[in-house]
């Protein structure tokens, strides 16, 4: 097995969902090192939610599907830490790992497809409309608090009509435990994955 066959992999305690925004404070020298690498060779790094362990320090054990995180752009504010804006690529499932002794954590992935799935028109509807109201909300928050460094946590276009850009944007931001959210992306159909999230609003009474 060659070293082409691996990536590295950021355990973290959330779950990037495809064509999210997360921003990264990255200052652990093998991060660094990582993230110089990658963006080298312009390529993404694995996003990876925390099965067991810490983010910090050892290598922690992660859930066997994560996201590809590809990097959008960086700045250093201060010597040694990173700061940086990744978006969400295609879904992947962790076939192995292998700890460097850097204790950084490299997995050899496969790519999982995800299926569009017979998502109810209606079911679409709603939630897409309360999405985009919610988004609204959000950006203008975001970008009162930011300032000059504000990072736009939903950059267009925003296809509401996707069941599956829709799920994941409320599977991102429903406050559901990190295990939940980790089941939410393991869902191969979009359409299955929106109607986890109906159901969650409707019950809470958003919809």
């Amino acid at each position: 097995m060659n070293d082409t066959d691996w990536i590295p992999l950021f355990p973290l305690r959330t779950v990037l969902f495809p064509a999210g925004v997360l921003p990264l404070r990255v200052f652990e020298t093998r991060y660094v090192d990582m993230v110089r690498e990658r963006m080298k060779r312009d390529a993404p790094f694995g996003v990876v939610a925390i099965r067991a362990g810490a983010e910090v320090g050892a290598a922690a054990e992660p859930h066997a599907v994560g996201t590809l995180a590809h990097i959008v752009e960086w700045d250093m504010p201060e010597l040694g830490v990173l700061l940086l804006p990744t978006r969400g690529g295609a879904r992947s499932r962790v076939l192995a790992t292998r700890i460097r002794p850097s204790q950084l954590l490299e997995g050899r992935i496969e790519p999982l497809p995800t299926f569009p799935g017979d998502a109810d028109p209606d079911t679409l509807q709603v939630c897409a409309q309360v999405l985009e109201l919610v988004i609204g909300e959000l950006l203008e928050q975001a970008r009162e608090e930011a300032g000059d460094h504000f990072i736009n946590p939903f950059p267009e276009p925003h296809p509401l009509d996707s069941a599956g850009w829709v799920a994941n944007r409320w599977s991102e931001m429903l406050p559901i435990s990190l295990e939940q959210k980790q089941a939410l992306l393991e869902i191969s159909q979009d359409g299955e994955r929106l109607l986890k999230v109906e159901q969650y609003l409707r019950e809470n009474r958003v919809i």
